[in-house]
């Protein structure tokens, strides 16, 4: 008697959580007995994985079982934007002074072009030689962070994800930093007719700036003498920007630059078109990597504690590895306003109170 097989289907682990009705990656997690999946969630995980035939794959049992002594840190962009923004070295010092401490190595992995970033992921996964990840400086809208989740690696991001609940994740408050620096200006300085230079909107930082930005000139009722350009963290971006401003015959007198980058950029463009800072315009920037102690003026900023990021998410992701880590999904670290010359500021770089 002949018999017929049907060919074997593939089960992923997108399937049993489809089946559920959570994410990969909480799926995941449950399957892994993490502490912040609630027992109701793990029970239906297992239940559906085992109704559907699925097997982990042999990668993410290796990562589980044995270590490979490397941790990866991810940035879906390329080694000139890497290697041309301060930002990023101060992240790699946080990443490798808390894999130093565990006698890690780092991979360091980026893409070969900007669109999607996509090759950075892939060559961690394809190597199968990293215990973990870290990721930063991933857009909104990167399915790839799910997708290196879901394969059973695990995940630290840099940054704020609101739309991954289950994200294992350390940032900064950059709402709250946004309108108090822009506070100031209206406040201390009397400033009204503000302009905001953002980061680029597709990543959440350049959208949190943005609103905090917004937040703070609607709350001082001067939210129709202002305006908003999108930069994309460069300093050319900053300049463009005062460039088109004064070609415009814009009416302004305070800028608002997501990054210490921008402002130099844009500070310079000022000074090029015959403008003084701070008398015309006065000019904020943020994230105090360095550049801003060293223009003239001063750059008043917010310092974001980047290296600190770095170590916590790295401690973190040594603590996801063992199976101990027992945080809240999202840690904030304190950012603290550094007044310098460039917004009207007499006093020079003393921080005042964090936020």
């Amino acid at each position: 008697m002949a018999t017929s097989s049907r060919p074997r289907v593939s089960v992923t682990l997108k399937d049993v959580a489809g089946l559920v009705g959570v994410t990969p990656s909480a799926a995941s997690m449950a399957l892994l007995g993490s502490p912040r999946i609630s027992d109701k969630t793990k029970a239906a995980v297992h239940t559906a994985a085992a109704s559907l035939g699925y097997v982990p794959s042999s990668a993410g049992r290796a990562l589980r079982n044995q270590r490979a002594g490397t941790i990866a840190l991810i940035v879906p962009n390329t080694s000139q934007h890497v290697f041309g923004h301060s930002y990023f070295m101060h992240i790699l010092t946080g990443v490798s002074a808390a894999a130093n401490a565990q006698d890690t190595q780092v991979l360091m992995s980026t893409s070969s072009d900007a669109t999607d970033g996509l090759p950075a992921y892939e060559r961690v996964m394809r190597s199968q030689s990293a215990d973990g990840a870290i990721i930063t400086s991933a857009a909104v809208a990167d399915f790839n962070i799910e997708r290196l989740a879901a394969s059973g690696l695990p995940v630290v991001l840099i940054g704020n994800f609101p739309d991954l609940g289950a994200a294992i994740s350390v940032g900064v408050g950059d709402v709250a930093a946004s309108r108090t620096i822009t506070r100031h200006l209206i406040e201390a300085h009397g400033r009204t007719r503000l302009v905001h230079v953002t980061g680029p909107l597709d990543h959440q930082t350049g959208i949190d700036r943005l609103q905090g930005f917004e937040d703070a000139v609607a709350a001082a009722g001067i939210s129709g003498t202002t305006r908003v350009i999108e930069g994309d963290f460069g300093e050319g971006s900053g300049a463009a920007a005062v460039d088109e401003l004064v070609a415009g015959g814009s009416d302004f007198d305070a800028i608002v630059f997501a990054n210490d980058d921008m402002a130099f950029g844009g500070l310079q463009a000022l000074q090029r078109h015959g403008m003084t800072v701070p008398a015309d315009v006065a000019i904020v920037g943020f994230d105090d990597f360095g550049l801003a102690r060293a223009t003239t003026p001063g750059i008043s900023t917010m310092h974001v504690p980047a290296e600190a990021l770095a170590k916590m998410a790295t401690e973190r992701l040594f603590d996801l590895i063992d199976g101990t880590d027992q945080a809240p999904a999202h840690i904030e670290l304190d950012v603290t306003f550094v007044p310098r010359t460039s917004c009207g500021c007499t006093t020079e770089g003393a921080e005042l109170a964090p936020y």
